[in-house]
């Protein structure tokens, strides 16, 4: 199991926020499991509170130059460096109390805050880490630039940047990891071209940002400071969408291929990630059963986890059932089965591939009523050691015994026989692999 983080002890950081040259002093306190990651304005009365994951708290204005949180008059400006060294190093819970309305722009890249963070140590909690899986590949596009998600077993960022800039034309992937993020993503540092530096400052913006903390690029390259990574401006993009990424508050698996992006086409994108969550897990939801060990299981709990409908529903009952591990089932066999108006009506006999499926049916309640697997479909992967011993007929019980062998979040593998009176009448291995 994945544990959630936090750090181990409460440390303080004060600087001058990037874009509106606010002094401000902000203390990183440790936070219990589940309590996630949250700020509170200590300089407003009430101390109100923004907590990653309410979409309704995120905004950003002024061409995309940040992104912010904002809860009625209370807002912090420039969240994205720091919330994407706590997504780099996969701290889940924390408390951010500070006493201005941006946060601390440092050296204009993640690298302090991910110092700062490792010096105060980052602990285990006794709660699993919460993953969403992307399911199915997401995108926004606008006036050129697109961003776009993939499934994925990991969290990756494939970025190409593009500017009309000589020194700006570049593209990496990286495999987000702590290690990764800290030695490739955390050190780059914000940028702007020369001409857009002087834009923001006549719009009262980047009143904190200096050639040291903002990489300037004019005609010659950078003004008064020097590159940490050839790719460092696409690098910070990088950065830039991780943090904005993270503002849903729990951490992805998924690959990013994002063009030319910027925190806007970002914030979109995570709202369709918001969606598409709402959508599975609504579905999850919709094939939960409660199921008490040991207990029966009829007809409208199956249909609840399996999407199989009359006339192919060939299981009535589980009698008994370890969630993932056994089950024990029966199929009444009568007369009026659809089957038998065209298999041998003369003399009906139930077919053999039918009570083939009839125990993978069995298999997959098994294992898609355990939370893990819950809300998915099972497919038939492979059928071995087929064995035949009984003709099944009209007025028969079939009783099905299956074991689940091997379990992954993809595939499984199970044992089944089928019985009638007690004796065998039909035997299998069985291979699944899992869908949405």
């Amino acid at each position: 199991m994945t544990r959630q983080k936090t750090i181990a002890k409460e440390f303080t950081l004060a600087g001058k926020g990037l874009h509106t040259g606010h002094d401000v002093r902000m203390t990183f306190k440790p936070a219990c499991a589940g309590d996630g990651v949250r700020f509170l304005r200590t300089d407003i009365a009430g101390h109100p509170c923004m907590k990653l994951g309410d979409l309704a708290l995120i905004t950003g204005a002024d061409a995309g130059r940040y992104s912010a949180l904002k809860n009625d008059a209370a807002v912090i400006y420039t969240v994205e460096h720091l919330v994407s060294a706590l997504a780099g190093l996969g701290i889940d819970n924390i408390t951010l109390e500070m006493d201005g309305d941006e946060v601390p722009g440092l050296d204009g890249s993640a690298l302090e805050y991910v110092r700062a963070l490792k010096a105060a140590g980052i602990v285990d909690l006794d709660a699993e880490k919460i993953f969403w899986e992307i399911k199915e590949p997401l995108c926004v596009s606008k006036d050129g630039a697109s961003v776009m998600i993939v499934p994925a077993s990991d969290f990756r960022v494939s970025y190409a940047l593009e500017y009309p800039h000589p020194l700006l034309k570049q593209s990496l992937t990286v495999t987000v990891t702590p290690a990764t993020y800290e030695t490739e993503i955390a050190p780059c540092r914000t940028f702007c071209l020369k001409d857009e530096a002087d834009a923001l400052l006549a719009r009262g913006l980047g009143q904190g940002a200096n050639t040291v903390n903002t990489l300037v690029f004019g005609p010659e390259g950078v003004v008064g400071n020097s590159l940490r990574f050839a790719d460092e401006a696409a690098r910070h993009k990088a950065l830039d969408c991780i943090g904005d990424l993270f503002l849903l508050g729990l951490h992805l698996k998924g690959h990013v291929f994002a063009f030319k992006s910027g925190h806007n086409l970002n914030r979109e994108l995570l709202k369709k990630i918001a969606e598409q969550k709402k959508k599975y897990e609504a579905r999850r939801e919709l094939f939960k059963v409660e199921y008490k060990p040991g207990a029966s299981l009829d007809v409208q709990g199956i249909m609840k986890v399996i999407p199989h409908r009359y006339p192919f529903l060939l299981v009535d009952r589980i009698l008994e059932m370890e969630s993932g591990k056994r089950a024990v089932a029966i199929k009444n066999v009568t007369m009026n089965e659809a089957f038998f108006q065209g298999h041998f009506p003369v003399k009906p006999v139930m077919p053999g591939v039918l009570m083939l499926e009839a125990m993978a049916q069995v298999a997959a309640v098994t294992l898609l009523s355990t939370p893990e697997l819950l809300g998915k479909i099972g497919f038939y992967m492979s059928v071995d050691g087929v064995r035949f011993r009984k003709i099944v007929s009209p007025g028969d019980q079939l009783v099905m015994e299956v074991e689940i062998t091997k379990s992954r979040s993809r595939i499984a593998h199970a044992k089944g026989v089928c019985k009638v009176d007690g004796q065998l009448v039909c035997e299998a291995e069985m291979g699944f692999a899992f869908g949405e």
